[in-house]
């Protein structure tokens, strides 16, 4: 049987258990007498309130409300345990009913039977109940490592049916990551990257009420990547500097070296402050043993790198990222120190 059999079969239970009941129905309750017709259908939010109207005027002697094979009304005696439906007596030209708080399960088809001089005819609702979009099921947070392949999942309900998307915010906060992705329950990623760690919002709306929206985190762990280390001309006696700074998820662990010798905080004269992605080396009151390369050594769980830094004299500065920035005069000064220490060995 085709949906059309199928509501054509409901409307005819319908017809015929109105049918049979107008005859139990006292008479005194006016309605308004005519053929048969179909009303438009109703259509409500669910919570909302929905009224079904039927006209009468004072040639009908019986009239009823039905829900399916279910009386609600017979004349103004209810029938219906249902506490929501209620008989409005908002004129003598009307047999209306008001459902309060309408839920899914109110939907269907509603008839209001009635009987004039012996001729039954009968006016056909069909209430349809909107439900707002609701997310039901959502990935917990993920974190996975680079190169891992990565599925989240978002279920929704709602009447109509919802339509989803998926919002990506990246970690990085600069707004660049900030876009629509895919459309669906699902995104796969494969081999994923650290620029695609940050927020996956769930989104769902079927215009009934404002978007239902969730998110989803992923964490992406990588090892460390140092993207900073830098050091200041320092004069002898003077406090001088050294920066390093990873990024890494999990955070990065620093260790620092000079030569083959590990630094230890407050040993030497030095001071080792380590904070989030950053580490940095502090020396006080600088000699000439202090000048020279330096190692900072950054480590995870997922790996290890180092970049070298060295400690310069007054007027200079080096940075990893643009090489070294050395005036030409500081830079033959510092080869001459460098080429007498090895003579001084022989």
């Amino acid at each position: 049987m085709g949906i059309t059999g199928y509501f054509e079969l409901q409307w005819k239970c319908l017809v015929v258990v109105a049918l049979r009941l107008l005859f139990l129905v006292p008479a005194g309750v006016p309605a308004r007498s005519g053929e048969s017709y179909l009303k438009d259908n109703i259509t409500v939010r669910q919570g909302d309130s929905a009224v079904l109207k039927c006209n009468v005027d004072n040639k009908v002697s019986r009239v009823a409300w039905l829900n399916r094979t279910t009386i609600l009304f017979t004349g103004n005696e209810k029938w219906s345990l249902d506490p929501r439906v209620v008989l409005l007596n908002t004129a003598v030209t009307e047999y209306s009913i008001k459902i309060i708080n309408v839920n899914l399960y109110d939907e269907g088809p509603y008839v209001c039977s009635i009987l004039t001089n012996k001729k039954p005819e009968s006016t056909k609702v069909h209430l349809i109940v909107q439900v707002p979009a609701r997310i039901v099921n959502i990935s917990t947070d993920v974190s996975v490592n680079e190169g891992s392949n990565v599925s989240l999942m978002c279920l929704a309900i709602g009447r109509p049916e919802p339509s989803i998307f998926w919002k990506f915010r990246s970690s990085k906060g600069d707004g660049k990551g900030n876009r629509i992705i895919t459309e669906g329950e699902y995104v796969e990623m494969t081999g994923i990257t650290k620029d695609m760690s940050g927020s996956y919002d769930c989104i769902t709306s079927n215009d009934i009420s404002p978007p239902d929206v969730r998110t989803v985190q992923v964490t992406v762990n990588y090892p460390p990547v140092i993207s900073r280390a830098r050091s200041t001309g320092t004069a002898v006696g003077q406090k001088g500097v050294l920066w390093c700074e990873a990024s890494a998820i999990p955070l990065a662990d620093f260790q620092w070296y000079k030569g083959e010798r590990r630094l230890f905080n407050g040993l030497n004269r030095v001071k080792i402050e380590n904070k989030g992605k950053q580490s940095m080396l502090t020396f006080f009151n600088v000699s000439e043993e202090d000048y020279g390369n330096y190692t900072c050594v950054a480590m995870n769980t997922l790996g290890i790198t180092n970049a070298s830094i060295i400690l310069y004299g007054p007027g200079a500065i080096h940075d990893v990222n643009n090489a070294a920035l050395l005036p030409t005069s500081s830079f033959l000064l510092l080869t001459l120190v460098l080429t007498l220490s090895v003579l001084c060995k022989f």
